[in-house]
């Protein structure tokens, strides 16, 4: 198939007016093509299809329930929001429940619906009482190599979730980033364990400045380590509750082109509007889109990538920023950028398509139209 007459954002994130040829799967060329099966869109922008590293659930459907159409569910909801690729994400649970979500999700793998599966996100358990957020802190446990060992073979870890502080932390960190990206969450570590873990093993924030030490003058926390790093990369939820516009504009300067990585961190009130629903074992009721506890705690979120990339342009952060931040970043958080996250021949045919409204209008997912 060939789409044509489109403006193409290509791998260096400029956009030209190109055709582009998918083929098995793949791009197979961009430039001045003719012949085959076309594909007119005049008037639109091919733009790499978004991945979700970070998310857990949609219309009523939960990634941790252990039941494979659940997976189906947010897999489908994901690919008709312009997310091509995604990470199911797990919550602070016990073994056994653990188990039964791995293989749940390992029985989707390959036979996906919509958007397809990279690996798990295995966020919790080891994580800080004193930041577990919407997190179960009953099943709170210390970091165990064999627990997380077990769960990989099930299914693969594409990022598992670390207080750098907790006992045993370090070793944990050096030894499953031979596996995976480890992640710094829901932590009370200051900033010099922070930045020790970054220096041995850690790469990646959970999403930045929520469930975890703050910014202060003389105690600067978990975020000022994320920034004075130069490799780490940092999750951003930018749904308008988490974090204030003022916030992301000054996360997206200092983190740069690279470093910032746009999550949904959605739960599955996601599409299904206002009500109550569970997370992790806990009540969760959504009021205007927001997700809280009973105490008022945020609770995951209710929103997409593709309304928060617009909320980033609302926002006014860079656009070229705001997409790679939800494409290409992403994509290199969990080592999967040579295979997708940008256009370029050779690459999966990942591939969404947007109006002059900036309106979705066609979503491919490994070559295949979804919409």
């Amino acid at each position: 198939m060939i789409l044509k007459n489109a403006l193409v954002v290509d791998e260096r994130f400029q956009t030209i007016r190109a055709d582009l040829e998918i083929q098995h799967g793949l791009i197979a060329a961009i430039g001045e093509l003719h012949g085959g099966d076309e594909l007119d869109l005049t008037g639109q922008t091919i733009l790499p299809g978004f991945i979700d590293i970070h998310t857990h659930g949609a219309l009523l459907a939960d990634c941790s329930s252990g039941r494979s159409e659940d997976i189906q569910t947010v897999s489908r909801h994901l690919a008709a929001h312009g997310v091509t690729s995604f990470c199911p994400t797990t919550m602070t649970l016990p073994p056994e429940a653990l188990q039964n979500a791995f293989t749940a999700i390992r029985a989707c793998m390959g036979r996906e619906e919509g958007a397809y599966i990279h690996g798990v996100n295995m966020e919790g358990p080891y994580i800080s009482y004193e930041k577990k957020g919407a997190q179960a802190a009953e099943h709170i446990r210390r970091p165990d190599v064999e627990e997380f060992r077990r769960l990989n073979e099930l299914c693969p870890v594409c990022l598992v979730d670390l207080a750098p502080e907790v006992e045993g932390a370090p070793d944990f960190a050096e030894e499953a980033a031979k596996t995976c990206t480890v992640s710094a969450a829901h932590t009370a570590a200051g900033y010099e364990q922070a930045a020790a873990g970054f220096a041995h093993g850690f790469t990646h924030a959970t999403h930045l400045f929520n469930a975890m030490t703050p910014i202060k003058n003389r105690e600067p926390g978990v975020p000022t380590a994320v920034f004075d790093s130069d490799t780490v990369t940092a999750e951003l939820i930018c749904d308008g509750f988490h974090n204030h516009p003022a916030v992301l504009r000054m996360a997206f300067r200092l983190l740069g082109s690279d470093r910032p990585v746009v999550v949904s961190d959605a739960m599955m009130a996601a599409g299904a509007g206002d009500g109550e629903y569970t997370l992790g074992g806990q009540t969760v009721f959504v009021r205007n889109g927001k997700a809280t506890l009973a105490d008022g705690t945020i609770a995951a979120s209710t929103t997409n990538l593709f309304d928060e990339y617009k909320n980033l342009l609302r926002f006014g952060v860079d656009p070229q920023q705001a997409l790679r931040a939800c494409t290409i970043n992403p994509a290199r958080a969990i080592g999967a950028d040579k295979a997708t996250g940008s256009i370029a021949v050779g690459k999966r045919a990942d591939l969404i398509a947007v109006n002059e409204k900036l309106e979705l209008t066609a979503v491919f997912i490994r070559g295949e139209r979804h919409k």
